[in-house]
């Protein structure tokens, strides 16, 4: 009987790990946590956004206990990083030498700036939640390490041609 796979370790990276990493971080453990290892961590982390945690609260997953973290605190071997901000992608040298890819979604609190109130603010959180949480959905199912890494291959063609 063939021994089951490691679990590959994920690090989804962004500038404040405060809002899109933290959801992606919540996706990944909720729809695929049985063979990834999720973590998320921000070249300049800034405290977890509040609207973030209501956003996945609604779908049912809380990250409340989730914390800001720099790549530095994510347990090593990292195997895919996913930089999820334009930004992250920029100052990604903390990713050098590591299989990364890159899938940006809008920063909420940036399109939110003008919202007088959280209610007013959270169609842009809810937005967001839901584009990562199709991201995420689009990664293999089966867990092998050679179906997610011809995922991440693809996922990174389809990225350069948006680009």
């Amino acid at each position: 009987m063939r021994s089951p796979e490691p679990q590959l370790r994920i690090a989804f990276l962004c500038t404040g790990n405060s809002c899109r990493s933290q959801m992606a971080e919540g996706w990944a453990r909720a729809l695929r946590g049985s063979w990834v290892d999720a973590w998320s961590a921000g070249t300049r982390p800034q405290g977890l956004n509040r609207l973030a945690v209501r956003a996945m609260q609604e779908a049912g997953i809380d990250i409340s206990m989730h914390s800001s973290k720099r790549m530095e605190d994510v347990p090593k071997p990292i195997d895919l990083v996913v930089t999820v901000c334009d930004a992250a992608r920029e100052s990604c040298p903390v990713a050098v030498g590591l299989p990364s890819i890159h899938a940006g979604f809008d920063d909420p609190p940036h399109l939110a700036r003008g919202a007088r109130t959280d209610d007013e603010a959270m169609p842009h959180y809810r937005r967001v939640r839901d584009e990562i949480r199709a991201f995420i959905e689009s990664m293999p199912s089966d867990g092998s390490r050679a179906a997610m890494m011809e995922w991440a291959g693809r996922a990174l063609t389809v990225v350069e041609r948006r680009s």
